[in-house]
């Protein structure tokens, strides 16, 4: 059993959403806690670079794929992995999927999560680790992460509740990488060499 799969949990869900929620409230989202694992961990707000990679896969998707919305923000349940709760950079869902969720939406329908990387030490915990499993145990088809630390984009699809996900596609920025369906869509990851500090 790996270190993190034998740790308890810090607290009970109820008592994190109850923390988040007053945390949002109190400081005009500025800041966001997820709940990976069975910890509390702080969402660092995104730089520019960050958001302008997120509406690039916005405006990807809009172009090929305008039946989908990419939303930003939404928090997910991804309770088999450790009763957690996620706030993915975007999900990618069929047009008006989320309408009528509250903060944290069942993420059955998602067909997308992304992730772009932040400056920060745990960024290698959290997002190469800790989120494959925890989007792969709740069945999302797709997650994919940009990583502005090497300048790659990875791929993981074929989700198991067991091991997160069997694929993994990963190719330095410059590549096109294609989606397979539910998604669908090819990206030419070209621009996002502007996007790295």
């Amino acid at each position: 059993m790996t270190e993190s799969a034998s740790q308890t949990s810090q607290m009970s869900v109820e008592d994190f959403e109850r923390i988040a929620e007053f945390a949002a409230k109190e400081t005009d989202d500025a800041v966001r806690f997820e709940f990976i694992n069975g910890r509390i961990g702080v969402k660092k707000v995104p730089d520019g670079d960050h958001n302008t990679i997120v509406l690039w896969l916005m405006r990807r998707c809009m172009q090929t794929r305008p039946d989908l919305d990419l939303y930003q923000g939404q928090g997910l349940r991804v309770e088999k992995y450790r009763e957690g709760r996620a706030r993915p950079d975007a999900v990618l869902v069929p047009e008006e999927h989320f309408a009528g969720h509250g903060e944290w939406a069942d993420p059955s329908g998602a067909l997308l999560v992304l992730e772009v990387t932040s400056y920060d030490s745990d960024t290698d915990r959290r997002d190469r680790k800790e989120k494959p499993m925890a989007y792969g145990a709740a069945g999302i088809p797709f997650y994919l992460l940009v990583d502005r630390d090497d300048c790659t984009i990875t791929l993981y699809g074929d989700p198991d509740s067991s091991v997160g996900y069997h694929d993994i596609r990963k190719e330095p920025f410059g590549a096109k990488l294609h989606i397979p369906e539910p998604v669908g869509i090819e990206l030419d990851t070209e621009k996002l060499k502007q996007f790295v500090d």
